[in-house]
């Protein structure tokens, strides 16, 4: 029996020292093995590394736009204003072009820049502002679309013609859509085909932005289903060619 204040008794001492043994021998046996140096490939690979840089939304958002509408305003100095513009209403002038304008930068905005605390965008809300902005802008095109004298009209008859505003707004929409893809390119894991329509969506609506100062023609069929179709075709387009350059992995 174990006396009261002798510990565990003389099995729990010989224990002990049988550890303290056990260790003294495997710290000697680690002392004589050599280090082994790391795999040459894996040396190379950790050498390589970069530190990655982080994406700023906001900056990236000011980035596009100020080049988005730099680009607009080329295009539309490289053309000509409309001849019949002193002859439109100014307050349509003045509102149409506003509405065009917020329809280029809603789209972009939640395409580009997430939540708060987020990472990734938009992407429902980006979505829901494409259907928005795809349907709103053919439908006031039909509704309201102010004629002066010197106003043209194409009509049912005529309505082809109009293929060159479309490949003009089309034009327009491709910077901000580039930009857009090459800013996200390797942030989208998932949903990426609806931020790309966004983009399109947006671009598509600068493109009706320097329709809307440069296009002469004023009937509804050509307002609504050339300048808002550029909207449908660049998000239609976008969505389906920029995904395969917003997937890859940034290097």
């Amino acid at each position: 029996m174990t006396e009261p204040g002798t510990g565990a008794g003389p099995d729990a001492g010989a224990a002990a020292i049988a550890d303290a043994a056990v260790d003294a021998a495997l710290a000697a046996i680690a002392a004589e093995l050599p280090l082994a140096p790391p795999p040459l490939a894996l040396d190379a690979e950790l050498s390589g590394l970069r530190a990655v840089t982080t994406r700023s939304p906001s900056r990236q958002l000011a980035s596009l736009a100020l080049l988005s509408l730099a680009y607009g305003g080329a295009l539309l100095a490289l053309t000509s204003l409309r001849g019949d513009l002193r002859e439109l209403p100014v307050a349509w002038l003045v509102v149409a072009g506003a509405a065009w304008l917020v329809g280029f930068g809603l789209p972009v905005y939640l395409a580009v820049v997430p939540r708060s605390g987020d990472v990734l965008p938009r992407v429902q809300l980006a979505a829901a502002s494409t259907a928005i902005m795809s349907v709103v802008f053919v439908v006031l095109g039909l509704l309201v679309h102010p004629m002066g004298v010197h106003t043209a009209s194409y009509g049912w008859d005529h309505l082809t013609h109009g293929t060159g505003c479309l490949g003009l707004g089309l034009a327009t929409a491709l910077v901000p859509v580039v930009l857009g893809a090459l800013l996200l390119r390797g942030a989208l894991p998932v949903g990426s085909r609806w931020i790309a329509a966004a983009l399109g969506a947006g671009g598509g609506c600068l493109g009706g932005l320097v329709l809307h100062l440069h296009c002469h023609v004023g009937d509804a069929l050509h307002i609504g289903l050339v300048h808002g179709g550029v909207v449908v075709v660049s998000a239609l387009l976008a969505a389906a060619i920029v995904p395969r350059a917003t997937d890859l992995p940034r290097s």
